[in-house]
């Protein structure tokens, strides 16, 4: 049986990492990735980009036809380069961009990048994050007025595995955007968290103000209904002690949440917008009493558990965007963003899927992988470490990409010739490397060209500065 620190685990890392996450002490190590060679705080082999082949009937060469250069992957200078990804983006109201790590200097700052292009050329206003709803609330109202010190919030916030968002690439970004609201109070940026893993104090608080405002008769029900819920601890420490419950136990907290929200569900009365919020913040309370009554020590439970949560993040961000009409860039793993799932035996849909269902063509995919360089992940005695990878295999996906003859670039999947189409629509295996490594899913097997609308390839990449 796993230990509740492990399950707390299961529910935060990405797509297929949940059957590595066991103890260190009862768990096999799973064979390394046959993408990569790897070393733990070890330098990746150097050597030049391989030049692109000659030939047109190579896959790379048919890409390179068709890619477009990117001349940075730091968010700061000119954004012209970006011009192509405009297109790609066309008329999309939510691009979720991926990441192969949850822990790369580079995929933090590219995000960031072309956050900064997508406000200032196509109009986005929001940033999604694979972070507590809650924990979005708090970030939206520092960004947005200013409330609280970054620093306190992001050392709250961002516990457990969400602690790989805690870093000066994250912070920067955040600044940037309190930045950005000072200029412009009329015209803010917003901050959206859309996991279920914590439901903090301020969702129980914001509940109970709507209620007293405008169906006061609700106060003791739902007092009796929340009792024991509201966090008075850490978030880490919260969930842990929420994990030791009896399954029973949990199943009779979630019954307990789900009768709250159908009572704030009744009757919107004449604040139509103050109560679609207050249900929703209820709702959030709800996904996470509902994620942990799964019997998450049951394998034949995990997949459905693991629906559910992408399921749960998909309508939370489709809720943001078509309650305040705020087109979004979605920061998750490539695993959650994609429109199809890496790992089907354990997570049946991803929240790309969910969100192709519910957006159609105004939800783009877009996949982001690397060739080389190095990540920080919890390795298998449960603390943090730097890990390098070395230059991908030959057959594998990221093999071929590195050929195309920029060294980092876009491009279009669903605009590609014939020779790379063909090889787009195979199945090839990925580098897919979780919260935790190694992993027995490190190394997915997908075919792009149904997994991701448009690519980012990056040669080499480096570990995240973390800051706690």
């Amino acid at each position: 049986m796993r230990t509740h620190k492990a399950l707390l685990a299961a529910l935060l890392v990405p797509l297929g990492a949940t059957l590595a996450v066991v103890p260190a002490a009862s768990a096999a190590t799973p064979p390394a990735s046959p993408a990569a060679s790897v070393s733990a705080d070890a330098a990746a082999p150097a050597g030049p980009k391989g030049a692109a082949p000659a030939a047109f009937r190579s896959p790379a060469a048919a890409l390179g036809r068709v890619a477009h250069p990117l001349r940075t992957t730091e968010p700061r200078g000119g954004l012209a380069d970006l011009g192509p990804f405009g297109q790609m983006v066309g008329g999309a109201r939510v691009v979720g961009l991926g990441e192969a790590t949850h822990g790369s200097h580079e995929f933090f700052t590219v995000k960031h990048r072309i956050l900064r292009y997508l406000v200032e050329k196509k109009g986005f206003r929001a940033f999604a994050l694979e972070a507590p709803w809650s924990t979005g609330l708090r970030l939206d109202a520092y960004l947005t007025r200013g409330e609280g010190d970054l620093k306190q919030i992001m050392d709250e916030e961002f516990q457990g595995t969400y602690q790989f968002w805690n870093t000066s690439e994250y912070r920067d970004l955040l600044q940037w955007m309190r930045a950005y609201n000072v200029k412009h109070p009329k015209d803010p940026l917003r901050f959206v968290g859309d996991d279920n893993g914590f439901a903090g104090a301020e969702l129980y608080d914001k509940v109970s103000a709507y209620a007293a405002a405008a169906r006061p008769e609700l106060g003791p029900r739902l007092t009796e209904l929340y009792r024991g819920l509201r966090p008075t601890t850490d978030a880490e420490t919260y969930v842990n002690d929420y994990l030791s419950k009896p399954l029973a136990e949990r199943k009779e907290l979630a019954e307990r949440t789900g009768r709250a929200l159908d009572l704030l569900e009744q009757r919107p009365g004449k604040d139509a917008d103050g109560h679609a919020w207050a249900v929703q913040h209820a709702t959030a309370i709800h996904q996470m009493t509902t994620m942990y009554a799964f019997d998450l020590d049951d394998p034949q439970v995990v997949p459905d558990a693991m629906r559910y949560r992408d399921q749960v993040m998909a309508q939370n961000v489709a809720w943001w965007q078509r309650q305040t009409g705020d087109k979004i860039l979605l920061s998750a793993h490539n695993s959650h963003i994609a429109l199809k799932t890496y790992v089907p035996n354990t997570h049946p849909k991803a929240q790309g899927d969910f969100l192709r269902e519910q957006l159609g063509r105004h939800y783009l995919s877009v996949g982001l992988t690397f060739d080389r360089g190095s990540f920080n992940a919890l390795g298998q005695d449960g603390g943090v470490h730097r890990f390098t990878v070395g230059p991908a295999a030959p057959g594998t996906t990221e093999h071929t990409l590195d050929r195309v003859r920029h060294r980092d670039f876009m491009v279009d999947l669903r605009n590609t010739p014939a020779p790379a189409r063909a090889w787009l629509t195979e199945s090839r295996t990925v580098k897919n490397i979780g919260a935790t490594y190694p992993w027995n899913g490190n190394a997915a097997k997908i075919r792009l060209a149904k997994t991701h609308d448009v690519l980012i390839h990056l040669h080499r990449v480096n570990a995240a500065d973390m800051l706690k």
